[in-house]
């Protein structure tokens, strides 16, 4: 069971590396799993925001993950050197 705790570590531990670039990899389940490199935007209570730059066009999207998702290991969250 997840306690809440682990829930705050997790989002303190991620809020210092707001504007860093980091490498996320997601399980998106059935055997696929999905790297991305972006730039941490911004934490929230329950979520936290990745900018990822598309690499054909000149677009970006954001994507959110939960912090319950990296305690999980359905998203592995690294920083890019």
């Amino acid at each position: 069971m997840i306690a809440k705790s682990d829930i705050l570590q997790v989002k303190k531990d991620i809020e210092g590396f707001v504007g860093s670039k980091v490498r996320v990899k997601a399980n998106k389940g059935r055997k696929r799993i999905v790297v991305k490199e972006g730039i941490l935007e911004n934490t929230y209570p329950s979520i936290f925001i990745v900018r990822i730059q598309n690499e054909f066009e000149d677009t970006c999207r954001s994507v959110c993950y939960s912090y319950t998702d990296v305690l999980t290991n359905t998203v592995e969250l690294s920083l890019c050197k």
